[in-house]
């Protein structure tokens, strides 16, 4: 099985992962490729791409965040010192996220030091924090200490837009049933890449969808009725696996196409990491979590994700 993209820029760098090889790319773009092309999925020894939550601190208070994340919350305090992130294989990639990341002190000592282990970092921004701080990640993306942004906003307006349209590698996070339909089809006809996530109703986020469910709920129904507009008329369209579920994505993507390109849910190849907490889990909304410290490594924890996955 093989999973391509329309075309290939600068090869980073490739490796083996169970049963199938990965190269990944200077825009983002990952391919997987199985070493028995008979194989018909991928079975990963070790994690692709970890979400990775690093503070809970951030002073923006959103309505929807399931994170609880405050303007005291806590950072982590092993973020240099994890010897989960000392066994992180080449080529990994990290979502970088909190709470707000440019906040922890130890940020800047951190990506250096997973680009000396050749670790792939991308972060996750509120719009509001990348508008603040582009001299700050303006002089990250230069030294290749951070690859990939994302910029979580459902308010599109013109400088989004040109942002989005003038920098590569900068991704939209927008959430079903928050993005309204004015919103998104600001974005038809633009030249950007957008990440549809789908609504977590945990936490804060379950305290705004109670408040407001008749809206957001007929924002739900718009973006599924919708979707196949949306990923014809926005110029590159990805989802979590929470999306896909809540969309009904596979519905309106012809089968040869979802074989090509769904590189499987969460917990087969991807988990999630609290280093606030020192928890895992194979996603951010699990409500099974365990402890970092029980494991020797990602492969060790991934192997559990799986198993929890597999129903074991």
């Amino acid at each position: 099985m093989k999973v391509y993209f329309r075309r290939k820029p600068k090869l980073l760098g490739n490796y083996t992962n169970g049963n199938y090889q990965v190269s990944i790319y200077e825009d983002g773009t990952r391919i997987k490729e199985t070493i028995d092309p008979q194989e018909t999925k991928f079975i990963a020894d070790f994690p692709d791409s970890i979400d990775i939550k690093i503070t809970n601190r951030c002073d923006m208070g959103c309505l929807m965040c399931h994170e609880n994340s405050t303007i005291d919350g806590k950072h982590s305090n092993t973020l240099l010192t994890s010897p989960i992130i000392e066994n992180l294989h080449p080529y990994t990639e990290l979502a970088i996220g909190g709470g707000n990341p440019l906040s922890h002190p130890d940020l800047f000592n951190f990506l250096e030091k997973i680009k000396e282990k050749k670790v792939i970092a991308n972060m996750t921004l509120n719009y509001k924090h990348f508008v603040d701080n582009l001299s700050t990640l303006q002089t990250l993306v230069s030294n290749n200490l951070i690859r990939g942004i994302g910029i979580s906003s459902n308010d599109i307006d013109d400088n989004l837009i040109y942002i989005l349209e003038h920098y590569p590698n900068i991704v939209l996070h927008i959430i079903n049933g928050l993005i309204t339909p004015e919103n998104i089809k600001k974005l038809y006809g633009k030249k950007v890449k957008v990440l549809i996530l789908g609504y977590k109703e945990i936490r804060r986020g379950k305290i705004l969808y109670d408040a407001n469910k008749e809206s957001i709920d007929i924002n739900k129904e718009w973006l599924s009725n919708n979707i196949s507009e949306i990923i014809r008329k926005i110029g590159l369209v990805s989802f979590d696996e929470l999306a896909l579920n809540q969309l009904k994505v596979k519905t309106v993507i012809p089968k040869d196409k979802w074989d090509l390109f769904y590189q499987g849910g969460d917990g087969q190849s991807t988990m999630f990491v609290d280093l606030v907490e020192e928890e895992f889990a194979k996603s951010s909304i699990s409500k099974t979590r365990y402890n970092l410290n029980n494991v020797k490594n990602l492969d060790e924890a991934l192997s559990i994700v799986k198993n929890e996955e597999n129903g074991n």
